[in-house]
């Protein structure tokens, strides 16, 4: 039985396809979400933020965003003004979430997925950028 992994991924974030890329040398093909161009719901979005620990304020991409110029760094924005925000621009979701059954992580930098995928790494991982993440 192979498990079910999802990544909400960007495929413009170095980040997003090292960890797309590290899910695969798993040995896992994971259901990849485009969430740019397949917008979540605001219930899938809040649960994804919750389920990862964070707020969401702590899952907002302030850069390369409207982040700044929407006024969310502002201690009085609320969490459900930032996620009527992000709704309205998903840019400002940051990436990449992933879901299995070993929990939800907002995965940057990237080897936070390591921590909840269900099989290991069977070989030393080489970024993009040349950094070595190791298996096992």
């Amino acid at each position: 039985m192979t498990e079910s992994v999802t990544i909400w991924h960007n495929p413009d974030c170095g980040t997003s396809r090292n960890t797309l890329a590290m899910i695969r040398a798993a040995g896992i093909e994971p259901t990849v979400v485009e969430y740019l161009k397949a917008p979540r719901t605001r219930e899938e979005l809040a649960k994804a933020i919750a389920a990862a620990g964070l707020s969401p304020r702590e899952a907002a991409r302030e850069k390369g965003t409207p982040f700044a110029e929407l006024g969310l760094g502002e201690a009085s924005v609320t969490d459900d003004a930032i996620l009527d925000a992000m709704l309205a621009h998903p840019i400002l979701i940051n990436r990449p979430f992933v879901f299995t059954s070993r929990g939800v992580r907002l995965c940057r930098p990237s080897e936070v997925v390591i921590q909840i995928l269900p099989a290991p790494l069977a070989e030393d991982f080489t970024k993009e950028d040349g950094e070595v993440v190791r298996a096992g």
